[in-house]
């Protein structure tokens, strides 16, 4: 197969392991940097650009696309897809799980887990939006925040007031969610490809630190999930339309619940704590799956 690799950063340690699995296994791999990228939108013939050069001649494609740039690089995906191009996740998958908000009615509306969330747009709302959610502590999170850059604990009432007043006074939106205290600041990543939970990790926080990302100084190491994590797992990626994600789930006293669906989930992080091939895995879902067309929206949705 001829596989573009629509990263950003060539050197990037999950770049790096898709491009070697891919060529262990005799396929040719091109990587692009999607905001290079440009294209010409017609009916007739479609076609991608970069450095003055239309690109071509793929079978598949892998999205590596950075949450700060999910805008352009959903619309590169779509150019793919209308060419006929596989994507590994389609860009309609990608567009739902990076808005957190529709994320989240979407998986509710399927009856998955989650821990209560509100959302409001005025500041005269904050006292029952705080009451909905259980009062506090309570997490507040920006839509638009990665990696826990975004996310603040309030641990009292007054300081939940205090911060989405802030936050809504400067046009910002938040989600505001309750605070899960029995996780005990650590989450676990569930790695899914296609209909399969492939690996799992738990991320603890380090002390004194409600976050469990890995950036943000959290630890990793393998554990083992119960059957109802995996399938929550496998619903939360179905809702999405996801292929390839990373589901983030914190255990709580009423059973797994889905923080959060990550469509470009890291791959260091789950190889390193598993001993996995976490790279050779995906690209083997690849060559089962990967075909001319096949893709349900086309650049349509």
């Amino acid at each position: 197969m001829k596989i573009a690799l629509l990263s950003r950063n060539r050197e990037l340690y999950s770049t790096r392991r898709l491009v070697e699995a891919a060529e262990q296994r005799g396929h040719e791999v091109v990587t692009l940097d999607v905001l290079r990228c440009y294209m010409n939108i017609t009916s007739s013939k479609p076609e991608i650009h970069i450095d003055g050069k239309a690109v071509g001649g793929f079978d598949a494609v892998i999205p590596r696309i950075g949450a700060s740039v999910t805008f352009y690089g959903t619309a590169v995906l779509r150019q793919f897809e209308m060419t006929g191009v596989y994507p590994l996740n389609e860009s309609v998958a990608i567009s739902r799980s990076r808005d957190k908000l529709r994320a989240s009615q979407l998986l509710a509306r399927k009856g998955v887990g989650l821990p209560v969330t509100g959302f409001a747009h005025k500041p005269d709302d904050i006292r029952d939006l705080i009451k909905m959610v259980g009062g506090a502590p309570l997490v507040i999170k920006l839509l638009s925040g990665t990696q826990g850059i975004g996310v603040v604990l309030a641990e009292t009432q007054k300081a939940a007031e205090s911060v989405i007043e802030s936050f809504l006074g400067l046009k910002v939106s938040v989600l505001v969610q309750e605070f899960i205290k029995e996780a005990g600041g650590a989450d676990i990543r569930c790695f899914v490809v296609g209909e399969k939970v492939v690996a799992a990790m738990i991320r603890q926080g380090k002390e004194g630190e409600f976050r469990s990302n890995i950036h943000r100084g959290g630890t990793a190491s393998l554990v083992s999930i119960t059957r109802e994590e995996r399938a929550t797992a496998l619903r939360a990626a179905n809702t999405m339309g996801l292929n390839v994600c990373g589901v983030d789930i914190l255990r709580s006293s009423r059973g797994p619940l889905v923080m959060e669906v990550n469509s470009s989930p890291g791959l260091e992080g789950i190889e390193s704590a598993t001993g996995k091939d976490i790279a050779g895995i995906i690209i083997q879902f690849l060559e089962k799956n990967a075909k001319p067309g096949k893709t349900s929206t086309k650049g349509g949705r």
